[in-house]
Formats: structure tokens, sequence, C-alpha cells
């Protein structure tokens, strides 16, 4: 199954791309996840948006964010995959698209992301390393880790 990979600021969405992009957050988020909280918090307008589309149709999503514009680094956030497409290895391949297109699009090469824990292997995997303590967002344990590739 091929995916294609596509990155929008918020003003180039469609309008069918946004609210296809707002469902998969509600699904991911609010319902799967059982979480109430406040999913349009007005970051959307500063991010890049990295779109993972097999057959036309969301599958993957993520947003991208540069130093300053929701962390003191640059930063990933909102990554999901479809339920019925996470046996297709594509988490994987969305952070490390999501990771590259911070380096092309901002030029840093220090991301921070807010990890829930149950995740901490996944992003361990990927390169990112604890950075500080567990904390609850949304009632949900969540942890900061940051990837360091200014060395690399």
């Amino acid at each position: 199954m091929e995916i294609i990979w596509k990155t929008k600021a918020f003003d180039a969405l469609s309008l069918n791309e946004l609210y296809e992009i707002l469902r998969l957050r509600e699904q991911v988020f609010i319902l799967e996840q059982e979480c109430a909280y406040d999913d349009l918090d007005y970051k959307d307008q500063k991010a890049l948006h990295v779109l993972g589309l097999v057959n036309d149709k969301i599958v993957a999503y993520s947003r991208i964010f540069k130093a300053g514009d929701c962390l003191e680094n640059a930063s990933i956030g909102r990554v999901l995959v479809r339920k019925d497409y996470r046996n297709h290895k594509f988490g994987q391949q969305l952070m490390s698209k999501s990771i590259a297109e911070v380096h092309k699009h901002f030029d840093d090469k220090l991301i921070t992301i807010s990890a829930q824990c149950y995740l901490i292997q996944f992003y361990e995997n990927l390169g990112f390393v604890i950075s500080g303590e567990q904390y609850l967002e949304d009632d949900i344990p969540h942890i900061a880790m940051t990837r360091d590739d200014r060395t690399s």
C-alpha cells in the first residue's frame, strides 16, 4: 500500500482537507481516547500540516511548528494514524517525514514533542530521548521528549 506525503500551510488546505483533518483528530483524540479536550486551539494557523494520503484519503497526520510557535523548540504534535491503517507502519513513516519537514522548512535540528507515555518506546526508536518529568495533559500521562540532530 503506497502512501503519498504532502505538507501544507493552513491557508493552503482545502475545506475538505481541513474537515477531514479535524474529523480524524476528533475520532482519535476525543472519541477513541475518550478525552474531552479543546482541539481547536488556534495553533493550526501557525502550523505546517503533514498529510499522508492513500487513495486521496488522509490516513496519517501531524502538525509541525517552528521554535517558539508552540513550544520553545521546533515541535511535532497531533500525531495520528487512522485506526484501520495502523498495521502498515505509517506511524514511523509519518514521524520520519515530520522530522524531515521540520529540518527542511525551519532549518531546525532540535525538536521537542509532548509524547503520550505509552508511546515512549516508539519515539525512542525514532531518536527522541526523555527530557522532562511525566505530567498529565487532559488526564492522559505525557512526557517531554527531545531529538537533537545538531551534531548529525
